[in-house]
């Protein structure tokens, strides 16, 4: 996506932030051949400048044969052929690094469940005009789920909640997916440190972004429960994220004690903090269950 020149953001101490660049949504896939059509399609139709990769783990379904018959007929979609099944985490790496290689500007997360959606990704890269990463956000003003349990809501506004309290951060919506970084703010997080999984991936990417003094903006979304297919949230991910989250919060803690400084501090550091974008216009095109 190309937007021209740089924007003055609010709260990044008037620094001027350079273009866009052309835009690579990464999916990562396991088992979706049920919804994987109909998702780069909406997302084509959505932002049609914009690039797909699809990075399958090899699923046993045929998502990986089906990826490769859209990307036959569309010069805008790619595939990443992943040897197995290796978490969230390892998919995106590998996405990251297959859109640095490949020069794209922006990097964006996205589920192929149709949990995100597409309609409201041109949200996101308008305020990343403004930004060094922007959030899709459940949990600020405007944002909300649809079909969801009251147990899974009180599982994510918990794990969001503890860990912010736990390493001091200033987001709302932390293990959120869908999120479009700026290149530069990829190259800056030192993606070759990141070993994380699942949501704690996501937790992880966020904590280096803006323990950075990266720019980071929370933007409201919907986000609607999977129809079809199968949930990958497990218990081994969730009990990762508790351990890791606890045990960054405590060696942040014992860093300042013993006046370390922080290891994950970016190459590049920028001045920035997290601030939520409250909802200005009402939301077009998006059909909902």
């Amino acid at each position: 996506m190309n937007d021209g020149g740089g924007t003055l953001a609010a709260g990044s101490q008037g620094r001027k932030f350079g273009p866009l660049g052309t835009a690579l949504v990464i999916i990562p896939t396991y088992n979706e051949a049920e919804n994987i059509k109909a998702i780069v399609g909406r997302v084509r139709k959505a932002v049609p400048e914009a690039h797909v990769l699809v990075a399958d783990d090899n699923s046993p379904d045929g998502t990986g044969k089906l990826a490769d018959e859209l990307a036959a007929g569309d010069d805008h979609v790619q595939v990443l052929h992943r040897k197995g099944k290796e978490g969230l985490g390892a998919a995106y790496l590998a996405g990251f690094r297959w859109g640095l290689e490949h020069g794209y500007g922006v990097l964006v997360e996205m589920d192929a469940d149709g949990s995100h959606q597409p309609e409201e990704l041109p949200r996101l890269l308008t305020a990343l005009k403004g930004a060094d990463l922007v959030l899709g956000s459940r949990w600020v003003p405007g944002g909300r789920v649809v079909n969801w349990p009251k147990s899974r809501e009180f599982i994510s506004r918990g794990g969001s909640l503890y860990s912010r309290m736990a390493l001091d951060l200033p987001l709302r919506d932390i293990t959120g997916g869908f999120r479009a970084f700026r290149r530069e703010t990829l190259e800056g997080l030192g993606l070759e440190e990141v070993a994380s999984q699942g949501y704690c991936f996501q937790v992880d990417l966020a904590r280096r972004a803006v323990k950075a003094g990266y720019h980071v903006v929370e933007v409201p979304i919907t986000f609607v429960e999977r129809e079809l297919g199968d949930s990958k949230m497990s218990r081994d991910i969730l009990v990762e994220a508790l351990w890791r989250v606890t045990a960054w919060g405590v060696g942040e803690r014992v860093g300042k004690v013993l006046g370390r400084a922080d290891d994950d501090k970016p190459r590049q550091p920028r001045a920035g903090k997290a601030v939520p974008v409250k909802e200005t216009t009402p939301d077009t095109g998006r059909s909902e269950p």
